[in-house]
């Protein structure tokens, strides 16, 4: 970067060749804990998977299937729900941008902070925006009564948010969450619930209450958890004529032969599922205890990154910018985060080499900054 120059911050996460033309960095050398994506990779049957769809010609000489009915069935299987209510796309956004359009809504309530996408989708489809500020000292998480009251207040016909949350990882329980839908469903405000992190805590996802509730659609990843966001397979489930009006905004053949094939791959892996949970806690409990005695706070995540609270005389800013200078390591900015103090930075939860390797990269920065 040349005098004179400002620092541009990616948008998302896991932007390393931005990052690495910014500061002169080689992309290899560069540690990224800006992504939340799964440490231990794609399963091995993911890969064996796409190994043998690339051995048949056929997967680059034929279309893929029209109606993705291999793929819906085993999103459906591991749902208990039946394949007319899922609905898939090459990512969130489009999915997200057909169930508003299926359902024409006008006004919608936006708890923040929240992922940037969510506004910039709504904005582009000229839907008036209502923000909704959580509360900080209470870990962002969410009041059911507090948001319905919100939502009837402004007159929305909408409510998108995501549990669990994001950018704290913090979640809230089916029943917390069932009673704000019960409310909304009476006045016909429609829930659009993102679940791209539900997989680390499971027993809290409302999948299977999607096809119940008229007013619900469940959005859900596939690639995050899994560890192919290469890939771009994202799902929504809700009944099954809601599923019908989503389908009329969605574009013909939008996931591959070979993502479809690998998905499919993924989702029958059980041991891969309950393994990565495993040691996604344990990391992330021990990761908790060294970023407190480095006095760094963190929120309550039950999800694979931490919402870090730097101390009141630490710049964020500049201590992420030092940390990718000095160790090479990219922390996630939180800087476009509607609503959220300055102050934050996020981190990805990745395997115990590099989470040690992170600790010992804070404590040298934190230790010129104090």
């Amino acid at each position: 970067m040349t005098s004179g120059q400002t620092k541009q911050e990616p948008m998302h996460g896991g932007q390393l060749r931005s990052i690495s033309a910014t500061y002169g960095i080689a992309l290899d050398d560069l540690i990224d804990f800006s992504a939340n994506i799964n440490p231990a990779g794609p399963p091995a049957s993911v890969i064996q998977a796409i190994h043998a769809s690339l051995a048949d010609p056929r997967t680059l000489t034929n279309y893929p299937d029209l109606e993705l009915a291999e793929l819906k069935q085993s999103i459906a299987d591991q749902n208990g729900v039946r394949p007319e209510h899922i609905s898939v796309a090459n990512g969130f956004v489009p999915l997200l941008d057909a169930a508003l359009r299926s359902l024409r809504i006008k006004r919608c309530l936006l708890p923040v902070p929240c992922f940037n996408e969510y506004q910039r989708t709504l904005e582009n489809l000229e839907i008036e925006v209502v923000p909704y500020l959580l509360s900080q000292e209470n870990c962002c998480s969410y009041n059911p009564d507090a948001l319905f009251e919100s939502l009837q207040s402004n007159e929305c016909d909408a409510i998108l948010f995501a549990n669990p949350q994001n950018p704290t990882g913090v979640v809230s329980n089916q029943a917390s969450m069932r009673r704000l839908i019960e409310k909304a469903a009476q006045h016909r405000i429609n829930i659009f619930l993102d679940e791209a992190f539900i997989d680390y805590c499971p027993d809290n996802s409302l999948s299977r209450d999607a096809i119940g509730f008229s007013n619900l659609i469940v959005f859900r990843s596939v690639t995050k958890f899994f560890a192919v966001p290469g890939l771009r397979v994202a799902y929504a489930i809700c009944n099954s004529s809601r599923t019908q009006a989503i389908h009329r905004y969605i574009a013909p053949w939008p996931v591959t032969k070979l993502a479809a094939d690998a998905v499919c791959a993924a989702l029958s892996d059980r041991d891969y599922e309950e393994r990565s949970r495993v040691e996604n806690e344990t990391c992330r409990a021990w990761l908790v205890r060294e970023l407190h005695r480095l006095g760094i706070e963190t929120y309550p995540s039950s999800t694979n990154f931490l919402l870090l609270k730097l101390p009141p005389e630490i710049e964020a800013s500049l201590l992420r910018e030092k940390m990718i200078r000095e160790q090479k390591i990219v922390l996630r900015s939180c800087g476009n985060f509607e609503g959220l103090d300055p102050g934050h930075l996020r981190t990805a939860i990745l395997s115990q080499v590099q989470n040690e390797r992170l600790v010992r990269g804070l404590e040298q920065v934190l230790s010129t900054l104090q």
